[in-house]
């Protein structure tokens, strides 16, 4: 049986129109997405009954359906007290087909394979796991999900802002009857995340409502859409420029593009853009770009902030791969804290998506003699192993395609050491690294490109690597790695460690597969450099390596120059919190291991510095963290080829379309932005523009901030946006973080993304960047 939300009782006749008006809409956005007509589309919009999965004993019917915006979901609660029950398909990160996620797996049966399916959310919010009531349907749910959220993804800003803004008019229109009174207008407003003066209100509304009649319909609500996004800015930029009968030729776009953006292009070039991105097709027909055509142009990734040019794979992977900065994962089977959370192959798969090429494995003797991974000694959840590593084989090489290090933290009896090693080899195959590449014994590490699709294994091994290309070496079935011996510094400081043994015996079968990253303990720079081969690795405690960072920086540069360094959180970090990765890159570690978990300023530093390379996951040290003779210090900076100092100037525009804080209609944010550099000690600095009152929707600054970095080799830069508050804390709003070497000159939109790196769809920064050296 169909269930509805509850509505307002309304009249017959609002009834009537509340129905043609919502069939309307519906079809409308359909039209919009470039979905009218499709049967998936329409499918989803009439709704239907599915089951919901939440474990062994909760399976409910609930009724889902897409809403007349072709954006929100809604679906029946039995929860009285509820008031959300709803969720935005830009919310969505996958659906999944099949029994896919753990509770599927583990709360049905097979039988139930081609009718179940997964929706899974951004950020924290937990797995949908649902089954339909037929294959058939199933596929349904999937093909339509799918197709709304990639064509939603693939609108254009100005089509996802018209589609908001429209909808958030139809909100405004209580009465259903297409109209918008003074009073409608002003809520319209509120929504949009603007706050207006009665006065202005008024003012706005008379000077659309040209038929005197006292609401606005049809063309007066197109011309009141017209004023609202209207963008000042870009028709003072637009005028300048558009020297052709108010338009734009090839040679103004060209002019444009050399003059403000400081781009080496041709009139070809601009051609192209204009063909490429021009609305009218009569203006098109002629070579010409309107001005609408140039604000679809400064919307593409031509005209975003971030170089188009580092989003593919540009640097050099033919380099050892200790050269590389890796994006690296603690404890990364966690989906929350290190004390009761719960541990889930989701975690494991988030990273992996998000380019994390070495990833944590805390491995425990489990039940039935299969090993599991948790947090030791705490209340986590425990998954096998060999479900991580089948969703580690899966999910690895989808966002990148260079090699993932497998860090195994192990506790494991030998007997589960042993199930270890058959899983490792039986799941992963030829891609696990079980021996060195060439036929000789290597004298430095593989490159990225020599490991593409492969997996390294980094762990303990009693014996040298060289040993086994001896034929009188012979390793025996088990050995036993003392304290002594061993790589501690791999493990939490927990008081755990007071109870356990000296010493851990070791199954030949998994020490064996360890080839390219031998866990070592860290006994000082002298001792690494004169005992420890290239292959064997300390990890370091944030703490120790921080220390090491500040007060003996040049000599971690050079152990990094030609060995990999480990970095991991303190222990005392139960909330999964993280320390700030800065000074650890700085300092040519590699493997700067944070809670992936934990939307933060430090995850947002790690996806900025990983942004370029084609979120290859790696990236290549400056040349002088890989020279072992380097004389850089980065608290101390001395004449050197890291010295190439730039002056940025940075002029904060405005900003479009934020996001409201609150769902109280009158709560409208006041938007203030920061301008961050993260770099050496030298280079790192804050400044912050005035902020705006009652304006999230359009606000303006126009404001200029000029900053001097001296080594943008190693300088992230941030925007962030925040609600200013004068009583308390600012709250977030949105932030981008790219390299310093990645900006581009002249008017650029900057995307905003959530804290956990979303992207807030339609929201953005406008800002002017001029990069210039520095005297």
């Amino acid at each position: 049986m169909q269930c509805v939300r509850r509505q307002p009782a309304r009249t017959k006749s609002q009834e009537s129109l509340y129905r043609a008006q919502s069939k309307t809409i519906a079809r409308d956005n359909m039209k919009l997405l470039g979905l009218e007509g499709d049967t998936d589309l329409q499918f989803l919009i009439n709704g239907g009954d599915l089951l919901k999965v939440r474990s062994g004993s909760w399976k409910k019917t609930r009724y889902y359906k897409l809403q007349d915006d072709c954006k929100t979901m809604w679906h029946e609660s039995k929860k009285t007290l509820k008031s959300k029950h709803t969720f935005s398909v830009e919310d969505i990160e996958a659906v999944r087909t099949g029994r896919q996620t753990e509770g599927l797996k583990k709360y049905t049966e097979e039988t139930v394979e081609g009718r179940a399916f997964s929706i899974l959310f951004k950020g924290r919010q937990k797995n949908l796991d649902l089954i339909a009531s037929s294959d058939e349907e199933a596929k349904k749910w999937i093909n339509g999900l799918e197709k709304v959220i990639s064509n939603t993804n693939n609108l254009s800003p100005q089509k996802k802002m018209e589609h908001w803004i429209y909808s958030c008019m139809r909100k405004a229109d209580i009465n259903f009857d297409n109209k918008m009174s003074q009073k409608e207008v002003k809520s319209f407003l509120q929504d949009l995340n603007i706050e207006v003066d009665e006065d202005y209100a008024e003012m706005l509304f008379q000077k659309c409502d040209q038929s005197m009649g006292g609401f606005l319909e049809g063309k007066e609500i197109e011309h009141f859409y017209k004023i609202l996004t209207q963008r000042e800015e870009i028709d003072v930029i637009f005028g300048q420029y558009a020297k052709t009968d108010g338009l734009m030729s090839a040679a103004d776009l060209l002019n444009f593009m050399m003059n403000e953006q400081k781009e080496d292009a041709s009139q070809n070039d601009a051609l192209q853009l204009i063909e490429k991105y021009e609305l009218d097709e009569n203006a098109k027909a002629k070579q010409l770009m309107t001005k609408d055509g140039f604000l679809m142009y400064l919307h593409q990734p031509e005209g975003l902030i971030f170089n188009p040019a580092h989003k593919s794979v540009y640097q050099d992977m033919n380099q050892p791969l200790n050269h590389y900065f890796i994006s690296s994962s603690h404890n990364t089977y966690l989906l929350k804290d290190q004390l009761k959370g719960p541990s889930s192959t989701e975690a494991y798969i988030k990273a992996l998506l998000k380019g994390c090429r070495c990833v944590e494995l805390d491995c425990w003797d489990g039940s039935d003699g299969e090993p599991v991974i948790y947090h030791g000694y705490t209340l986590t959840s425990k998954i096998l192993f060999k479900d991580v590593i089948e969703a580690i084989k899966e999910y690895s090489f989808k966002t990148s395609e260079y090699p993932v290090i497998l860090s195994l933290e192990n506790h494991c009896s030998v007997e589960q050491q042993k199930t270890m090693a058959q899983h490792l080899i039986s799941i992963l195959g030829s891609a696990l690294v079980t021996k060195p590449l060439g036929d000789q014994m290597p004298t430095s590490f593989p490159s990225p490109e020599e490991l593409k699709s492969r997996f390294i294994v980094k762990g303990k091994r009693p014996n040298k690597l060289e040993d086994t290309f001896s034929d009188e070496s012979k390793t025996a079935d088990e050995e036993i790695v003392t304290e002594e011996e061993d790589d501690e510094g791999d493990e939490e400081d927990h008081e755990k460690k007071s109870s356990e043994s000296k010493s851990l015996k070791l199954a030949k079968e998994l020490s064996d597969i360890v080839i390219y990253c031998k866990s070592v303990p860290f006994h000082g720079f002298e001792e690494s450099r004169e005992k420890q081969s290239f292959y064997e690795m300390a990890s370091f405690k944030e703490g120790k390596a921080v220390k090491l960072a500040e007060e003996s920086a040049n000599d971690y540069i050079r152990h990094n120059t030609d060995k990999l360094s480990r970095v991991y959180p303190a222990g005392l970090r139960a909330d999964s919190s993280n320390y700030n990765p800065m000074p650890l890159w700085n300092a040519g570690c590699q493997i700067v291991a944070l809670n992936f978990q934990t939307p933060c300023l430090e995850m947002n530093l790690n996806q900025g510095l990983f942004l370029q390379n084609g979120q290859s996951g790696y990236i290549l040290k400056p040349s002088y963290l890989r020279d072992r003779d380097t004389e850089f210090d980065p608290i101390t900076l001395t004449k050197g080829p890291w010295l190439n100092k730039k002056t940025l100037h940075v002029m904060v525009i405005s900003a479009q379309q934020l996001p409201k804080l609150s769902q109280r209609k009158s709560s409208i944010v006041d938007p203030v932005v920061q301008v961050q550099i993260h770099g050496v000690p030298a280079d790192t600095t804050v400044v912050e523009t005035q902020y705006i009152e009652n304006n999230g929707f359009n606000p303006m600054w126009n404001e200029n901030f000029q900053f001097d970095v001296c080594v943008p080799d190693l300088a992230l830069v941030r925007f962030l946006i925040e609600d200013y508050d004068a009583s308390s804390d600012n709250e977030f709003i949105g932030q981008y973080t790219l390299p310093f070497n990645s900006l581009k000159n002249g008017y650029h939109h900057v995307p905003l993304l959530t804290m956990n790196g979303d992207l807030l769809s339609s929201a953005g920064l406008f800002v002017h960047i001029m990069i210039v050296d520095a005297e």
